[in-house]
């Protein structure tokens, strides 16, 4: 499984929400579900999946499912597409 399928795979167990879901339009902004304690679940969630830790900064800026692929590639989980 690539970093793209598994991070795809946590937001959609975040959510509960198919995998096909998750694209550019995808933000904390235009999804009435993400709310403060759903964000800091999904956070913790791509914390375990990736063994990593996001800063306080990351954390706050994390607003978007796109965004989200940028700040992990910071904590050098690259997201490939195949």
């Amino acid at each position: 499984m690539t970093n793209l399928q598994r991070y795809t795979k946590v937001f959609s167990e975040i959510f509960n929400l198919p995998e096909a879901s998750f694209d550019e339009s995808f933000t904390f902004a235009t999804t009435e579900e993400w709310d403060s304690i759903v964000h800091m679940s999904l956070v913790t969630a791509l914390e375990e999946e990736f063994d990593i830790m996001l800063d306080t900064e990351d954390i706050l800026n994390y607003g978007s499912f796109e965004n989200g692929k940028r700040i992990l590639a910071k904590h050098g989980v690259a997201m490939e597409d195949a």
